[in-house]
């Protein structure tokens, strides 16, 4: 028997997608990368983009647990002595592009190299609850039923 390897050919993308509303962002996150990959495919081929288009909605209502609110910080220099900025989670949940904080923590769990920036650009996130892909018919994907700690309690 010899080993499956997806040919170009041989894939097929679907368009799914997620409400952040509610949802732990690591256990979100978790579950882009695999789809963004393609590891839930039986036809998964480490070389090739065997991975689906993902859209996720409502990201700026994405909860964080315990106190990464506030400690948990994102940081940059900006090429000045002295230049070095950070920012913490929630600044960024309640600023002008809270769609990055899901952007960031996926693309953290995506191989680095060529074929991680090749999945990331699958990945859609909107703040609101609107998204222009409605052409496309996405399956809905429901993360909350998956497991209970898919989502704060309380």
């Amino acid at each position: 028997m010899k080993t499956f390897s997806a040919k170009p050919s041989d894939i097929q993308k679907k368009w799914i997608v997620v409400d952040a509303e509610g949802l732990v962002l690591g256990r979100l996150a978790s579950i882009l990368s695999l789809r963004l990959r393609g590891k839930h495919k039986p036809s998964f081929t480490p070389h090739m983009d065997t991975g689906d288009y993902v859209i996720v909605i409502n990201a700026d209502k994405v909860k964080l647990t315990g106190d990464k609110y506030n400690q948990s910080r994102f940081y940059w220099h900006t090429g000045h002595p002295g230049g070095i900025k950070d920012r913490s989670k929630g600044q960024i949940l309640e600023g002008k592009y809270p769609e990055r904080v899901i952007m960031k923590a996926v693309e953290r769990m995506l191989p680095e190299g060529p074929m991680g920036r090749k999945c990331l650009t699958n990945l859609r996130v909107y703040p609101g609850a609107d998204h222009p892909h409605a052409a496309q018919n996405p399956e809905v994907l429901d993360v909350a039923s998956m497991n209970s700690k898919n989502t704060v309690r309380g």
